[in-house]
């Protein structure tokens, strides 16, 4: 019997290596679209391309013959990039779903969705009955791309889910996001070389799971009878303060005498926060996030820890 094939857009991110070691390990062989430049992943079946061509997703597509696709390729980071995160997140999307209608109908969808796309919430914790009013471009590209998914799903009967991502992190998770800018400080720190950390609003509250954890619930949803969609999330809101003291207490330093507020950084609370409600989850698919709110810290401060004390060497 020949192993399931499965297709990945965004192999390279986060998610992505995570979700290409998971189905590595069960036996499936990987392939993933990349862009043109972006590193070779070790039994990764490579296929070199932009989201934005419909002529290369079609040809992927063809050549992958893939029984699963996770559409994980998006653009997240948008100052001033809002016109391509339209047409990366929402016209790349339709490109994937055209393309597996044509050449591969049987093959079951995952879509990436975001917490981003609830927006403007009135209740918290939020699951898949909240109505969705993104308020950034991000947000609305996410929507619209979901609703093509819809489509595809009710119109062309695809077999295709949602995931409502909320905040994952792990040692692989990008920089310029708030999470690694702490854990790095704090290592670098620790090590004497940096003497402070700069920070915003302290107080803005977030629901963070690890990135190993949420890829397996991907991998659940497309195990189903029937396509539907689900909120992933840990169900547990913690602040940035928090988030800072146990990356802190992970080097055993005292965050206070580090830490410096800057108005520059200052975003408003959300008067109600984003925590996710995965219920939902967790009953029809047995899922559960395995790891905690300091284990997933910890390990994020022990990866900067031996990265810059490596970097130290030479």
């Amino acid at each position: 019997m020949s192993a399931r094939r499965a297709l990945i857009t965004g192999i390279t991110g986060q998610d992505g290596s995570y979700l290409a070691q998971h189905l590595l390990a069960q036996g499936y062989e990987v392939h993933g679209l990349f862009r043109a430049g972006e590193p070779n992943s070790g039994r990764i079946h490579r296929h070199e391309g932009e989201l934005e061509d419909p002529s290369v997703v079609a040809s992927v597509v063809a050549d992958a013959r893939p029984d699963e696709c996770y559409h994980l390729a998006a653009q997240t980071f948008v100052p001033e990039e809002e016109f391509s995160t339209i047409r990366i997140n929402v016209s790349g999307t339709l490109h994937v779903l055209e393309a597996l209608r044509r050449g591969a109908p049987n093959c079951r969808l995952f879509f990436a969705g975001s917490s981003e796309m609830f927006g403007d919430v009135d209740v918290s914790p939020q699951d898949e009955t909240t109505p969705l009013r993104p308020r950034n471009i991000y947000g609305v590209s996410k929507v619209a791309a979901y609703q093509l998914m819809r489509v595809y799903r009710e119109q062309h009967g695809a077999f295709a889910c949602c995931g409502y991502l909320y905040n994952h992190e792990s040692p692989r998770r990008g920089p310029h996001f708030v999470t690694r800018k702490i854990t790095q400080a704090a290592a670098r720190i620790k090590l004497g070389k940096e003497t402070e950390l700069r920070l915003g609003n302290l107080d803005a509250i977030r629901d963070w799971g690890h990135a190993r954890d949420y890829v397996r619930a991907m991998w659940l949803m497309l195990q189903q009878p029937t396509p539907d969609d689900y909120v992933v999330a840990t169900g547990q809101g913690r602040t940035v303060r928090d988030f800072v003291e146990a990356a802190f207490n992970a080097v055993g330093l005292d965050w206070q005498k580090y830490v410096r507020v800057e108005p520059e950084f200052y975003r408003p609370t959300e008067k109600i926060p984003f925590i996710g409600c995965a219920a939902k989850a967790r009953e029809k698919l047995s899922w559960v996030n395995e790891l905690d709110f300091c284990m997933l810290v910890a390990e994020m401060v022990q990866h900067d820890l031996a990265s810059e004390a490596a970097i130290a060497k030479y």
